[in-house]
């Protein structure tokens, strides 16, 4: 596992980590959220050797980052961020020069080399130096070198970053089907990469840990957990809509939007409120263009947990 206790980082008077502790096993991807600020890229820094924590430690896999440094960082894979390489080299001269670093046999340099370059889809670009690729294609570069030794801990910061959907799409299923025997740790302000791949979050603000929680129970705290979305055509009079909703049981309040025609309904005590609903809709024939279950907003939930860390 990766562990950090107590670990805090202070620039002066900034204190940019403030003693934060958690541990990270098998099989977890764990999304790393805060605000700009929170202290997110300085923890990854701490956790991969670069930035030495002012108190406190940091452990992968048993070997603390301070004291065993390189059995540490053996067993790391680390996408820092900006995805930093050499840009006169091309992808193949630098996953050949990353490949040498980590001590890999040849045999191993060139089966491990190959099949990032698959992953990745770096083939046709290969021969091109790094300064002239878009940054989507830097970006794959640089996971591909954080990967190439197949270490058993990822950590990421930002691993999506200047990508298109299509690209994003390839990444995070790279990260879920290495995920089952990997440590993953990701960094990120993506909010749906944390639902999308990551089966923990922790969220961190002032650099200190807010919430630690599974990306379903975080989505669960939302207000519009369970709340029943309507958009009208433009023509319709939403006054008797409101009304006849009022009346329904299990709705705690109504919030609506006049000039977008749409109405969300909000359940009182986990009521399920989307059957009557879609009955009463049915039986009134409201002019429904959309009807939609919320399962809950990230974001939100998001900005009240690190509103209320600021306001402490």
């Amino acid at each position: 596992m990766i562990k950090a206790e107590a670990l805090t980082k202070k620039y002066g008077s900034l204190t940019a980590v403030d003693g934060i502790s958690f541990q990270v096993q098998p099989g977890e991807v764990l999304g790393f959220l805060g605000p700009n600020g929170a202290g997110k890229t300085t923890t990854m820094r701490m956790f991969a050797g670069f930035v030495p924590p002012t108190s406190g430690a940091a452990e992968i896999c048993g070997y603390s980052i301070e004291t065993h440094p390189t059995d540490a960082k053996r067993l790391l894979g680390y996408l820092p961020e900006g995805a930093p390489s050499y840009g006169e080299m091309t992808p193949r001269a630098f996953l050949s020069f990353i490949a040498r670093i980590r001590g890999l046999s040849t045999r191993e340099a060139t089966e491990r080399t190959d099949d990032v370059i698959e992953r990745l889809n770096l083939a046709r670009v290969l021969d091109q130096s790094i300064e002239t690729l878009s940054k989507g294609f830097r970006r794959r570069v640089g996971i591909a070198q954080a990967i190439l030794h197949d270490p058993p801990v990822l950590i990421m910061d930002e691993p999506t970053d200047g990508l298109d959907p299509n690209q994003k799409h390839e990444v995070r299923e790279l990260i879920r089907s290495m995920s089952p025997d990997k440590i993953i740790v990701i960094s990120t302000h993506i909010l749906e990469e944390v639902d999308a791949v990551c089966n923990r979050a922790i969220i961190i603000s002032r650099g200190r840990i807010v919430a630690d929680e599974t990306p379903a129970t975080l989505i669960n705290r939302s207000r519009f957990h369970h709340a029943v979305t309507m958009r009208f055509d433009n023509a319709a009079d939403l006054a008797p809509i409101l009304a006849a909703l009022e009346a329904l049981d299990g709705i705690d309040h109504l919030e609506s939007d006049e000039p977008n025609t749409t109405i969300t309904a909000f359940p009182a005590h986990g009521a399920s409120i989307l059957k009557d609903i879609s009955a009463l809709a049915a039986t009134e024939d409201w002019p429904l263009e959309q009807l939609d279950l919320e399962s809950g907003r990230l974001d939100e939930v998001f900005r009240t947990i690190t509103a209320e860390s600021e306001a402490a």
